[in-house]
């Protein structure tokens, strides 16, 4: 038995000649930038997502960053983000001189915590971004209560959440990254919505910024050679936004089967005192891009080493929180005090996630988990 973290080439065969067809297509057109699969998919994801404008871009972290060059954010200027996430998410931060102000998590669902964003406020603060981490959606309602109070940006880190939806108290709900003034995603091949190399997104249903992300991401033009603002260079390929519109196609049953795997692995860890399954929020749709545990009275480096002894690959995301990162010394970040954050840094196993878990792949797996850890 080969067992995957994500098993994308047995996702390619389900879906073969779909794709096949789709990049044949491209070829044949020579349409490679820019092409009408790049504004179709950008069309329809807006419309799934429920936004007035999809911006496609190269990357996630170019999403990011041409996000928060649109907002016109500057050095000196800060924008609080979790420690507790990819580094993407604050390098852009850090690369536009703008100075990261880090908060901690809430225990049970990894993102951020109300508490920790509102102390972390300043007269400096112009942003916050929260990262909807592991497939689960940080709790909006209230962060975008405390943005608006203080005249806050919210942008939303969606790379490992699309298709995720959020509910209000009051019973209606949006989609992950349609809830501040602008969404990212990154298109990743092992992201819930993946292409086969590197391609992100940005959302947004105010006009004026639409217009600023598509500059900005066009070497800031708007007309060809009439360069308004600085900007770069940061296209979705033609070949990507084909395959990425058979799988928005697919996205729910997906995300459905991603779930269920996560069924399976919670009712088998169930009543095991050492290990802690995700906690799945009320307010939020968790489309489980990690199936992360956590693992008390073992040591979890262990478990990993036994797992990969069995060909069982796990992946520890995030051995070394943000704030502590080398890259990150010249902001004076390494002193933040962030409690659940360092605590999840030891605790912390992601096992195999993907849309092909059979279920006797997800008995070998889970027996396993079990017969290590005792």
């Amino acid at each position: 038995m080969q067992l995957q973290m994500v098993d994308l080439k047995r996702q390619y065969q389900k879906i073969k000649s779909e794709v096949d067809t789709a990049i044949n297509n491209v070829i044949e057109s020579a349409a490679f930038i820019g092409g009408p699969d790049v504004n179709g998919f950008a069309t329809e994801l807006a419309q799934y997502l429920g936004v007035k404008h999809v911006i496609p871009c190269a990357n996630g972290t170019d999403a990011l960053q041409i996000a928060l060059m649109a907002l016109g954010l500057k050095p000196g200027d800060e924008v609080i983000t979790p420690s507790y996430t990819y580094i993407a998410t604050v390098e852009v931060v850090a690369l536009l001189g703008i100075t990261p102000v880090f908060v901690d998590v809430d225990p049970d669902t990894f993102t951020m915590n109300m508490d920790s964003v509102k102390n972390a406020i300043t007269p400096k603060t112009k942003a916050i971004i929260p990262v909807h981490l592991y497939g689960q959606a940080v709790n909006m309602e209230p962060l975008l209560a405390i943005a608006k109070e203080h005249n806050l940006h919210v942008v939303e880190d969606n790379a490992q959440a699309i298709g995720s939806t959020y509910t209000f108290s009051n019973g209606t709900t949006c989609k992950t990254g349609a809830m501040g003034i602008i969404g990212c995603t990154s298109f990743f091949p092992s992201k819930n919505l993946g292409c086969y190399g590197d391609g992100g997104a940005m959302f947004t249903n105010d006009d004026e910024l639409a217009r600023k992300l598509k500059m900005i991401a066009n070497h800031g033009q708007e007309k060809r050679y009439y360069h308004e603002m600085v900007g770069c260079n940061s296209r979705l390929d033609t070949i990507q936004a084909a395959v990425l519109r058979i799988k928005l196609r697919k996205l729910d049953q997906y995300c459905y089967q991603r779930r269920q795997a996560a069924d399976y692995y919670d009712k088998a860890f169930k009543n095991n005192p050492k290990i802690t399954t995700p906690y799945r929020a009320p307010y939020s749709y968790h489309v489980f891009h990690q199936y992360t545990l956590q693992i008390e009275g073992f040591d979890r480096d262990v478990l990993q080493q036994k797992l990969a002894e069995r060909g069982i690959p796990s992946m520890i995301y995030y051995p070394v929180p943000c704030h502590k990162q080398n890259m990150l010394k010249e902001f004076g970040v390494a002193s933040a005090v962030l409690p659940t954050t360092d605590m999840l840094q030891d605790k912390v196993i992601s096992l195999p996630m993907h849309t092909e878990l059979g279920e006797e792949e997800l008995e070998f797996i889970t027996r396993s988990v079990i017969e290590i850890i005792g």
